[in-house]
């Protein structure tokens, strides 16, 4: 059965969407928004409805959406469309973050629709093949993987060479393994530009002592594609770079007799499979599924997985070059380490919490104390004795003065500006007359926004950017305008509750109460 599929995004991958789906018969839309653009695709395919815009496509009666466009618009366009309960595949990554793919995760199973995510070596024969062979226990007990995958070119600037290129090998790695790893360490090179890593090691540790790497590169002088599963009874090698393109099982290892190791080294085998196109098979799983039938390759889950990952090797490779820089000695193993940026500055009698950052020109006065895993941002001036909580977030030039509290979970945009005497003088000195300002757990405070002192924001209470609060801001506010009034309220999540106060991204609920709103007891 043909289905309506609409492409959004006809770049340089969106075109392959559109390639194959319209060589399978699938392809009814396109949405694109450049209009150069637009008048190639209707020169192509004339019969076909090209659109300017999603909200314009989500009208028509398509059974189901692909989307390929700069990963940063993914989240958005993958919540308007599974709102509208359109089966959507997005192409990798899912989202930028693992929070936002768990949130479309449960927003899809809310409407019932499939969430599919582009992890096209999922669907390549080869792959399968091998998958189907380690099931059967062709090669023993899994010990060991490891993946190349490099090449010289394709740089990206808005992202790093481990987003760009290992959530493929990651995504294999999950296939072939099936278990969440126990610990990962990554580590890498910055030649190009200097906050892009251009090459990366990582190593990642799973249960049953199963150890992999993943070695991903830009900057070398061939390209090789390249995975070897190591089994107990034997190897698998197969690389997509290679024109024979042949799966290589090697009966070869190391067998103990008597307490001596011994190598085995036994015959290698070309192991035959069908040779089709990944993107072809994806197409077809996707199409074939829109009956909503639930997926189990490439789904929702698979890509919280891959995106967890990716964030706990971006937090080592980072780490590993912030010690660097720093003139620490590297240790992958420890993560608790503060990172002070060699242009900061922090006084004497300053306590700062266990992976916390501060990064290039900051200052932290004297008195002050900083909770763990915060991060400090460029030119913030802290203190002297103020107190920020655990896993607070303070942006580019901001000064938290005297007299300011910051709970647990706080973040501070660009540019805001604390208070913390009301009526100043130049001439007089008045800081005998300093006001209490307290943020609570949760809370934001948009870039550019005004907090006059002796004012309370409250727990999860969001501050638009630019607003200037005179007035305490009730629980799970949304704090708008000069001066500040409440336009609404928000999510824990930071989305905007509806009128019912509930939450349409991740369902949680909420009631009045004596501070503003308090969640809804189960």
């Amino acid at each position: 059965m043909k289905r309506k599929i609409c492409v959004i995004g006809a770049g340089n991958w969106g075109k392959n969407h559109i390639r194959t789906l319209y060589e399978l018969g699938h392809l009814h839309g396109i949405v694109e928004s450049d209009e150069r653009t637009r008048g190639e695709l209707k020169e192509k395919y004339p019969r076909l409805q090209i659109f300017t815009s999603v909200k314009d496509a989500v009208k028509e009666d398509f059974d189901g959406f692909t989307v390929a466009t700069p990963a940063e618009t993914h989240y958005e366009i993958a919540e308007y469309l599974i709102n509208n309960k359109k089966h959507v595949l997005v192409e990798k990554p899912l989202t930028l973050k693992a929070g936002e793919a768990k949130r479309l995760k449960k927003l899809a199973e809310k409407k019932g629709v499939n969430l599919m995510v582009g992890h096209l070596l999922l669907f390549h024969p080869a792959i399968q093949k091998m998958k189907e062979h380690i099931d059967k226990g062709k090669i023993g007990k899994f010990e060991y993987i490891y993946s190349n995958r490099l090449n010289l070119g394709t740089v990206r600037k808005e992202e790093n060479i481990l987003w760009s290129f290992a959530p493929h090998d990651i995504s294999i790695f999950q296939y072939f393994i099936g278990k969440r790893p126990v610990e990962i360490i990554s580590r890498g090179g910055r030649f190009l530009q200097p906050h892009i890593h251009d090459s990366s090691m990582t190593i990642i540790t799973y249960p049953d002592n199963i150890v992999g790497h993943i070695f991903v590169s830009w900057l070398h002088p061939f390209k090789e594609h390249r995975i070897v599963v190591i089994g107990s009874k034997g190897m698998f090698s197969y690389e997509d770079s290679s024109d024979a393109k042949d799966i290589l099982f090697y009966e070869k290892g190391i067998d103990w007799v008597q307490g001596e190791p011994i190598k085995r080294d036994g015959p290698t085998e070309i192991i035959h499979y069908e040779r089709k196109q990944p993107l072809t098979e994806e197409m077809k799983y996707f199409a074939g599924h829109l009956d909503g039938e639930p997926v189990k390759m490439a789904d929702a889950e698979s890509a919280i997985e891959v995106l967890e990952i990716l964030e706990m090797a971006s937090e080592s490779l980072l780490a590993g070059a912030e010690e660097k820089l720093a003139g620490k000695p590297a240790s992958p193993g420890k993560k608790e380490s503060v990172f002070i940026h060699p242009t900061a500055e922090v006084d004497d009698n300053v306590s700062i919490g266990a992976a916390t950052k501060v990064w290039h020109f900051s200052h932290v006065l004297s008195g002050s104390v900083i909770g763990e895993r915060c991060n400090i941002g460029q030119n913030v001036v802290i203190g002297p004795e103020v107190n920020i909580g655990n896993d607070c977030k303070i942006q580019n030039n901001v000064s938290v003065y005297k007299g300011v509290t910051l709970e647990d979970g706080v973040f501070c945009g660009p540019s805001m500006v604390f208070t913390n005497v009301f009526n100043p003088r130049a001439e007089i000195k008045k800081m005998d007359q300093v006001k209490p300002t307290l943020v609570r757990r949760g809370a934001t405070v948009g870039a550019n926004a005004t907090i006059v002192c002796g004012t309370t924001i409250g727990r999860y209470a969001f501050v638009g950017a630019g607003a200037v609060v005179t007035k305490d801001a009730p629980d799970y506010a949304l704090m708008v305008g000069n001066p500040a009034r409440r336009s609404g309220w928000v999510c824990e999540c930071g989305e905007k509750l509806t009128t019912s106060l509930k939450c349409s991204a991740c369902s949680l609920s909420y009631e009045e109460g004596k501070k503003g709103l308090k969640k809804r007891s189960s």
